[in-house]
């Protein structure tokens, strides 16, 4: 799937920051994501890469600053369908197959043309546990029923937050080939990581935070 390119930058941040129990997280933050580009949160634990990502998809709200969504206020119903969030926390019901999961998805988000629920999982590795309830599956297993979900969502714009965590050397390079590809197609993405990326698509942006 080819994503137009937009005129104005997809995400912009201006003097973002958030506080907990007024003390500072981060910020104030500037940056902006365009359609083909990749950018890297970086940062050691505690400096609030998460909270950054909850921030970005309305989970949580910052303490200043203005975020814009093709140079307008972002709203989630502003964005809606063209961002995807993978977090900590897969969002897979546990005693649905991985099929099932997938097909609840698509029925929130929509699907890409041409794209099909066994073959994404085909794709990530999962051939043959179609019909798995998701509690059977091991660690690694459920990230890559949720990882299906990047095959067949048509979102531009994805927000991995530490996607290659329980992923064998094989899942994370899943992951990087995932992400190439999205990017090559002019879709953006921004990941948090302790520098399992591998990128050869150009060096990608990178917002640094500081605990």
């Amino acid at each position: 799937m080819t994503f137009p390119h937009p005129a104005n930058p997809l995400l912009e941040a201006r003097a973002l920051s958030f506080h907990r129990l007024d003390e500072p997280v981060f910020g104030p933050l500037d940056f902006r994501l365009d359609a083909g580009e990749l950018t890297l949160i970086e940062g050691d634990n505690g400096s609030g890469k998460t909270t950054l990502m909850r921030i970005l998809t309305g989970l949580l709200r910052p303490e200043e600053g203005e975020l814009s969504w093709r140079g307008e206020p972002l709203t989630w119903d502003r964005c809606r369908g063209e961002v995807l969030f993978l977090g900590h926390q897969l969002g897979l019901k546990a005693e649905l197959s991985a099929r099932e999961n997938l097909h609840f998805t698509i029925g929130l988000h929509g699907s890409r043309e041409r794209s099909h629920v066994d073959d994404a999982l085909a794709r990530v590795g999962l051939a043959g546990y179609e019909d798995e309830p998701v509690r059977k599956l091991s660690a690694g297993q459920k990230k890559r029923v949720a990882l299906a979900r990047l095959l067949l969502v048509p979102a531009v714009l994805w927000l991995l937050d530490e996607p290659y965590a329980n992923l064998d050397r094989i899942g994370i390079e899943l992951v990087n080939g995932l992400l190439e590809a999205h990017i090559a197609h002019g879709g953006a993405a921004l990941v948090t990581s302790h520098g399992a990326v591998q990128f050869h698509g150009g060096e990608p942006q990178r917002i640094r935070l500081h605990a």
